[in-house]
């Protein structure tokens, strides 16, 4: 199993900046797709973007799009999400994912990160 632990969580002002990393142990790294998902208080867990294997497709959700960026780097075992425009909305808890191709359902998972946006 892919172990995934990420980091870059913190507390900032709304119009600020954050990049969050997912990194994952094992040389086998490039046999999954990855994906972000975040939980707010209350809430049911959510989709934010995912990235293909070897990362030239990406995909996001319509809430942040145009702000959020993800990239991976494979040869180091990360996958990056670059954030922008930060907006109290954004707060939650931020989980990287992984699945292999074979599934379409996201099978491993970090322990998350926080991230909060004062207003």
């Amino acid at each position: 199993q892919v172990q995934l632990v990420e980091s870059g969580g913190g507390l900032v002002q709304a119009g600020g900046s954050l990049r969050l990393s997912c990194a994952a142990s094992g040389r086998t790294f490039e046999n999954y797709a990855m994906a972000w998902f975040r939980q707010a208080p209350g809430k049911e867990r959510e989709f934010v973007g995912g990235i293909s294997r070897v990362g030239g497709s990406t995909f996001y959700a319509d809430s942040v799009k145009g702000r959020f960026t993800i990239s991976r780097d494979n040869a180091k075992n990360t996958m990056y999400l670059q954030m922008t425009s930060l907006e109290p909305e954004d707060t939650a808890v931020y989980y990287c994912a992984a699945r292999l191709r074979t599934t379409s359902t996201y099978d491993y998972w970090g322990q998350g990160t926080q991230v909060t946006v004062s207003s």
